[in-house]
């Protein structure tokens, strides 16, 4: 990530929402000739450069008005919206996705670029009302449907999911699925159930996924990140769980206990090739709020002068 003071990717520079401007129709056309404009294709990738760099556009390039297009919000006073490429007769030499972006592209662009492909997403796979199954239309700027049939109104969904560094006598749980690359280890996530607290969520996930006990009122909170893909936000926690022997579940080809020394040097390693044979475990790549967590613990660990 270029210019970003986060350790994650996704959170610095994001816009001024600028909630009161989605039904000002008027404002928003004024807005319109000189605010950039973030062109996806069907499958969520942005138009690019040669170099590929963002190829954004400008409403006076499109003419026009913002028509179909989502307002996301201000930079600077600069107003910036999105659009379909079918909608428009703009081409561009390269697409880029999301990942791509997030490693290469200055910080509150890739930002951009999330909340972009979060709102096609939520448009894309919402266009039905799910009480009538009417068409629904998109109002407010692209951030309400409406439905044609019953009137009721939908907003945009946002999946809320935990992960977590589940430590113990100074080791670390950590996962792998059976789909990813050689080396590569994660930490235990899952997703938050209706009626469910952070916390709770926190103790069902990793029993589910590893057969360990997190030792009740354990679980600290860390931090947050947006994770669109497709449309999640990712709640960062550190706890501490009994010392049982890990068994993975239906979702884990694999789960065990990693020393420190391990997890460092897992950090250390290059994410980029996991996928090879060597020696030792590779973690999250440096976009993923994963990795941040992991340093946590490791930060904790060492403050403890827990043996390594």
């Amino acid at each position: 990530m270029n210019g970003s003071g986060s350790p994650f990717a996704f959170v610095d520079g994001a816009l001024d929402r600028a909630d009161q401007l989605r039904e000002d129709n008027a404002a928003l056309q004024a807005l319109w000739p000189r605010a950039g404009v973030i062109v996806l294709d069907e499958d969520g990738r942005a138009f690019a450069d040669d170099t590929r760099a963002l190829r954004s556009a400008r409403g006076a390039e499109l003419g026009g008005g913002p028509g179909a297009s989502t307002f996301l919000g201000l930079r600077d006073g600069e107003a910036w919206f999105f659009a379909n490429a079918s909608t428009l007769a703009l081409h561009a030499s390269q697409r880029v996705d999301l990942r791509q972006a997030a490693a290469h592209w200055p910080a509150w662009q890739a930002s951009l670029f999330a909340q972009a492909r979060a709102l096609q997403h939520w448009h894309q796979r919402h266009r039905h009302c799910s009480a009538c199954g009417a068409s629904l239309e998109f109002r407010r700027a692209g951030w309400l449907g409406v439905c044609t049939g019953c009137n009721s109104e939908h907003y945009p969904r946002t999946d809320q999911a935990v992960i977590v560094a589940v430590g113990n006598g100074g080791r670390l749980l950590l996962g792998r699925q059976a789909s990813w690359p050689k080396r590569r280890w994660s930490l235990v996530a899952g997703f938050v159930e209706p009626g469910e607290t952070l916390e709770q969520t926190v103790a069902r996930e990793v029993l589910e996924e590893t057969g360990v006990r997190v030792r009740a009122g354990s679980a600290r909170y860390l931090a947050s990140q947006p994770w669109p893909f497709p449309g999640s936000l990712m709640l960062g926690f550190i706890a501490e769980a009994e010392a049982d022997e890990p068994v993975a579940g239906d979702e884990l080809e694999q789960a065990r206990w990693f020393s420190a020394a391990e997890v460092r040097a897992g950090i250390d390693a290059d994410w980029t090739r996991a996928h090879e044979d060597g020696e030792g475990i590779v973690l999250a790549p440096p976009i993923s709020i994963a990795r941040h967590v992991i340093r946590a613990w490791l930060a904790a660990h060492d403050a403890t002068g827990a043996s390594k």
